[in-house]
């Protein structure tokens, strides 16, 4: 008995452990996850683009289409020697021998079928002769349309009829990180392409100091532009021209990584208006301006830093008239917005005086919207015509500010920007100097000047003042 009882405990102690042992190994035991690693001769690879992929960065048919469009400028500046009056003193007059011309070249960007060429002011400023070289070798003697100092754009003409010509892009839909071209001319080897990619917009270099309305807004890439590609192309991948070449950040004078040009957005409208009125038609805000830093935001408690902070407003000027006020901050200008001076620039250049722009500015921590007539630099909304009699003069001239005529002790006159060939070189009138009276009126405009001339016959007085504010009088036969 007690052996048959035994046994069947055992039998049931059996029994229970495998009983355990099955539960255990079912529920309590975690789940081993078995994973078959491939065959090296079965792993998949991504394959890269053929370089007949149409994925494959290809600039052939954009250039095609563009270098023709892209010419080499060769300039010519006649002068005199200059003469030592105490070697004159002692040994007589001596004769006015003619000295070399003094020869620059640059690059062009052909714009229309009929012959205007775009390129830089820096490039033919001065110039008494221009010659566009094309880049099948034929050549062209260029007439001068138009500079303009404060964006460095000069506009040329030559006469020929069909030619090949680059179609204006959008500069305002570029992107960074884009790929462009870089197209010149720089020394009469045909036209030479680099590329890169948009590395910056808006970027402000202290390229124009010297004009009190530069406009300096540049895209900056880093495609490989030297001395000589100034006023060639930037174009992008489609072919359109999208900048003109300016200049390149540089210690050597070689290109070290950055180049600038100038948004075609502005090129367009300084060429539509030499085009259509003889003379640029700069409109203004009326505003002086200042970045918003970290620094100024502390120092006059910003919220934020963003937008651009009006430090001053001008009398008559558009803005005061609108109802800005200094310390505002400029967000939008037509509902886009703007974070630095040379967004600004380049957004306002664009317009004409007369035009309208809607204006956003925060105040106090509260948007609010103003509508601006703009005006031009002579404070109407009217527009400056060119004029021939201008061009016999030889010069481009620019307004003076009020602290400039405060100075001078002055209550009117203008100022002399460039000089070219003309009546002013032959009288030895230079850069910065004042013209304050032609023929006893008194001037305060490149209009004044041109009235003044229509009506005159005969000679020609000018008074003004020479840069070290000493008076001097000119006079000359029409």
């Amino acid at each position: 008995m007690k052996a048959r009882r035994f046994l069947g405990l055992f039998v049931v102690a059996v029994l229970g452990a495998l009983v355990a042992i099955i539960v255990y190994a079912r529920i309590f035991q975690p789940r081993t996850t078995v994973v078959e690693v491939p065959a090296e001769h079965s792993m998949r690879y991504v394959n890269l683009p053929s370089a007949s992929s149409e994925n494959t960065l290809d600039f052939t048919d954009a250039v095609a289409n563009s270098i023709d469009a892209v010419v080499h400028v060769k300039t010519k500046m006649f002068r005199e020697y200059q003469v030592n009056p105490l070697y004159e003193f002692f040994f007589g007059e001596q004769p006015r021998a003619e000295a070399p011309p003094l020869l620059g070249f640059g690059s062009g960007v052909i714009i229309s079928r009929d012959g205007y060429v775009v390129t830089n002011n820096h490039v033919i400023e001065d110039s008494d002769e221009i010659v566009v070289v094309l880049d099948n070798k034929k050549e062209y003697n260029a007439r001068l349309i138009g500079t303009d100092p404060s964006t460095d754009v000069a506009l040329l003409k030559v006469d020929a009829e069909d030619l090949a010509f680059l179609p204006f892009g959008n500069s305002d839909e570029l992107r960074l990180g884009e790929w462009v071209l870089a197209i010149g001319n720089p020394f009469n080897l045909t036209s030479t392409v680099t590329a890169g990619i948009v590395s910056a917009k808006a970027r402000n270099l202290p390229l124009n100091r010297a004009q009190e309305y530069s406009i300096e807004s540049f895209i900056q890439t880093d495609a490989a532009v030297n001395p000589g590609n100034s006023g060639g192309a930037l174009i992008n991948t489609r072919g359109q021209l999208v900048g003109i070449n300016t200049a390149i950040a540089t210690r050597t004078g070689s290109f070290s990584g950055y180049s600038f040009a100038i948004p075609v957005t502005i090129v367009e409208k300084v060429v539509n208006d030499f085009i259509e009125y003889g003379a640029v038609q700069r409109a203004i805000l009326g505003v002086e301006i200042r970045d918003v830093t970290a620094e100024l935001a502390r120092e006059e408690n910003l919220d934020e830093i963003e937008g651009v902070f009006v430090a001053g407003v001008r009398d008559g000027g558009a803005a005061k008239e609108a109802g800005i006020r200094p310390k505002d901050i400029i967000i939008a200008i037509d509902n886009k917005r703007v974070n630095s001076m040379s967004e600004l620039q380049e957004m306002v250049s664009k317009y004409r005086p007369g035009e309208t722009v809607r204006v956003v500015i925060k105040r106090n921590g509260e948007l609010k919207q103003y509508d601006l007539v703009l005006r031009n630099l002579e404070g109407s909304i009217g527009m400056v015509i060119g004029d021939d009699q201008l061009e016999l003069l030889g010069a481009t001239f620019a307004p003076l500010s009020e602290r400039e005529k405060k100075s001078l002790g002055i209550s009117n006159g203008i100022r002399v920007e460039s000089v070219k060939q003309g009546k002013f070189r032959q009288l030895g009138i230079r850069e910065g100097f004042v013209l304050t009276t032609v023929n006893k009126k008194p001037v305060s405009s490149v209009n004044d000047i041109a009235s003044i001339l229509n009506e005159s016959e005969g000679g020609i007085i000018i008074e003004g003042m020479d840069r070290n504010g000493s008076k001097a009088y000119f006079a000359f036969g029409k």
